[in-house]
């Protein structure tokens, strides 16, 4: 029998369930991809700590995926938590606890850790080229900042200004005011020196957004352009510079209720996306990137690809 395995990310806002394959065509066949819009940091991101209500629901999703595991006879699990787990004072009780309930073991790994897997993940989806890109992967807890190419990393850091983060410190009046813009990119002034030196040390022709936003900001394109958007068909997206431009604006100035009117936002972005259109939008602006694709891989098949060539190097 093949062997299936299973990857769980457990994200600051949405746990992910991939059960995948080894594939003919391709390095793996997905059987199934489930996320639950936990909203682990919810409450207490900042204050370190995993609020009742968001406990709860975190273990609700583990114990759904661990029947989606069973059902799909998966002989391999691998679950790794990212930032909100890695800041929570009771992050071990919820590890604790799922282990109880469901036998899966969760590992928390460090930022430099999950930037490395990002890497292996966009990369796996061929969207790489030789000369390097800023690959972009913005979470609730943490951002990852990877400069690499089709060959290889030049740097990689992971920092603590997520969307969650950052919603709970600026956004905190609808629509964002202009005063609260101007902080909030003072404080990515602050933050991301280190990055900002290393991509004057090696320039990037582009800015691949990893999943998660950027696929909303894909699905809004698409349908201003009068087109239903395939996530499955468009694992990689270019984007029209203006077009993305005019989605974010619009975005960054919208209310609550008008980005909940607006078909292609799910429920757990409709109001992150707005700090994740800023952080973008500061990027761009900082580092004069004109291009922007989105690749729907990242750190969850990242994770795959290691887990499938492990298992190809133990065969041999």
């Amino acid at each position: 029998m093949t062997n299936r395995v299973a990857v769980i990310d457990l994200g600051t806002n949405t746990f992910h369930l991939l059960i995948a394959e080894p594939g003919q065509s391709y390095f793996f066949t997905e059987l199934l991809h489930k996320s639950e819009a936990v909203k682990l940091g919810e409450g207490g991101i900042n204050d370190g700590v995993i609020r009742p209500d968001a406990y709860q629901r975190g273990i609700a999703a583990m114990n759904k995926f661990q029947q989606y595991i069973l059902q799909y006879n998966v002989q391999q699990v691998k679950a790794l938590a990212t930032s909100a787990m890695r800041s929570a004072t009771n992050g071990q009780q919820f590890i604790d606890e799922v282990k109880a309930q469901t036998g899966i073991q969760i590992g928390i790994i460090l930022g430099d850790t999950e930037a490395q897997y990002i890497y292996q993940g966009v990369k796996a989806s061929n969207c790489l080229q030789a000369d390097n890109s800023l690959i972009v992967d913005i979470g609730g807890g943490s951002v990852e900042l990877i400069i690499g190419n089709n060959e290889h990393i030049t740097y990689k850091q992971s920092f603590e200004i997520g969307a969650a983060r950052l919603m709970a410190l600026f956004h905190q009046t609808d629509p964002i005011p202009p005063s609260s813009i101007q902080d909030l990119y003072a404080h990515l002034d602050n933050h991301l020196q280190p990055m900002l030196a290393a991509v004057a040390r090696n320039s990037v022709i582009n800015l691949i957004g990893s999943s998660g936003a950027f696929e909303t900001f894909a699905e809004l394109a698409e349908r201003d352009k009068g087109y239903d958007f395939e996530l499955k068909q468009n694992q990689v997206y270019t984007f029209n510079e203006q077009d993305f431009l005019k989605i974010t604006n619009r975005l960054i100035q919208s209310s609550h209720d008008e980005r909940l009117s607006m078909k292609g936002i799910i429920p757990v972005r409709i109001d992150m996306i707005v700090v994740a259109s800023l952080i973008t939008c500061y990027l761009l602006e900082k580092l004069q990137i004109k291009e922007v694709v989105m690749t729907a891989y990242s750190l969850k098949e990242g994770v795959l690809a290691s887990m499938l060539n492990q298992q190809v190097l133990n065969k041999l």
